[in-house]
């Protein structure tokens, strides 16, 4: 290859990595559109927040990988954790996500969602920042999606600066240290049972 092709392989090369990027995030933003808009229908249509916990749930599983959520919230323990283990402590976290966010809305209290240009801070990752309106009040959310099985998945939000998995994290972390695996998922079970 001649020095002119590889100047001109060179200039191209941005070039196309910035196409794959703005696809990426693109591709990412109309998933996070789509879901939204599925959970504000849903949240439309019910009358009680029990409704709303339970019909959202599926909406959100399709759009949400609460895997990878529970995985980064229990951190470093997690892979100490059996299969089973694992498995019971996604679908414990898992609930309690749900109902408690689905907690905080009142059904047919309308929330608005403005969207600003989603940016990739690495391969693979694509931060979509919004500004919900609810109720009077304004909030900025951010929500971190990745690649996983089935395509751009939420892993993780982030509102008025406070990720939801590094909260979660917090908690627990220290009752891994304090028992263990087991001591995480008993945990869980007492926070879904409340």
């Amino acid at each position: 290859m001649n020095r002119r092709s590889l100047f001109a392989l060179a200039l191209t090369f941005p070039l196309l990595a910035g196409q794959v990027i703005a696809s990426a995030t693109s591709d990412a933003q109309q998933r996070l559109e789509s879901a939204v808009n599925e959970v504000l229908s849903v949240s439309n249509s019910v009358s009680t927040r029990a409704a709303l916990a339970t019909q959202v749930r599926p909406v959100l599983q399709k759009h949400i990988s609460f895997e990878t959520m529970t995985r980064r919230a229990v951190g470093v323990g997690w892979r100490q954790f059996s299969a089973s283990q694992q498995s019971k402590a996604t679908e414990l976290f898992t609930t309690l996500v749900i109902r408690t966010y689905s907690g905080k809305f009142t059904p047919g209290e309308r929330a608005i969602v403005n969207y600003q240009s989603a940016v990739s801070p690495a391969s693979g990752r694509v931060d979509v920042p919004t500004t919900l309106v609810y109720k009077g009040s304004r909030y900025s959310v951010t929500y971190r999606m990745e690649q996983v099985s089935g395509g751009w998945r939420i892993v993780d939000v982030v509102i008025e600066g406070v990720s939801m998995v590094a909260n979660y994290r917090t908690q627990l972390d220290a009752t891994f240290k304090k028992g263990g695996a087991a001591a995480v998922v008993t945990s869980l079970e007492q926070s879904v049972s409340r």
